[in-house]
């Protein structure tokens, strides 16, 4: 299928100035059995997406960004399965995939956004696939920084839009799919001498077909 290119915007140009935006080690990697084929939205530099990789996985990762793509591929050697590309319109047909991991990819985009790339996650899951989503919590710290462009979503100097979810939101937002666990998790950021909560909704959801 043909895929629209899409402006990276501010992701292209912070990885072109600051490089490997992110670094150390990846926590909390979903279990997901070997031989799986993988699919990681928003690979950016490989920090999750090398360590999946590792795994006994095979993993393609995506991003619209080419700066990080080409990070990535450094990161992880030549002949990684790379490719810049819109999650909003996978090159890839249905049922692809055993396994999609959206880590901070549905919350950089407006609602028209979120509810394209839910759609073509679903579309490219295998019946009893699972989907692993991680993205931040209305009960974050950051939540109401910025512009307020649409409820819940804020724009911030770099020009990265962050939208900030709740848990009925996510489960209706992937209403396609069996949640299998959906909860909020929380911890504490110190800055300043202060403890700050931050807040992430983290989920499973298979796909029942």
């Amino acid at each position: 299928m043909n895929t629209p290119y899409r402006d990276p915007g501010g992701w292209e140009r912070d990885y072109l100035q600051r490089g490997r935006l992110w670094g150390g080690a990846s926590c909390d990697l979903p279990a997901i059995p070997p031989g799986s084929r993988v699919l990681e939205l928003g690979c950016g530099n490989g920090k999750t997406y090398i360590p999946l990789s590792e795994r006994g996985v095979s993993v393609v990762g995506l991003d619209i960004s080419p700066a990080a793509i080409c990070l990535c591929q450094r990161a992880s050697g030549e002949g990684a399965p790379l490719l810049v590309a819109d999650a909003r319109s996978l090159p890839f047909r249905d049922g692809s995939f055993d396994a999609v991991c959206a880590f901070h990819v549905a919350g950089h985009l407006k609602a028209t956004g979120r509810n394209a790339i839910a759609g073509e996650i679903v579309r490219v899951l295998k019946e009893e696939g699972r989907l692993y989503f991680r993205d931040f919590s209305d009960r974050d710290m950051r939540y109401g920084k910025g512009t307020e462009v649409e409820v819940g979503t804020f724009l911030r100097g770099e020009g990265i839009l962050t939208h900030y979810f709740s848990e009925s939101e996510v489960r209706t937002l992937f209403s396609a799919l069996h949640p299998h666990t959906l909860e909020t998790c929380t911890w504490s950021l110190r800055v300043r001498g202060r403890d700050l909560p931050r807040a992430e909704v983290v989920a499973i959801f298979e796909n029942d077909g």
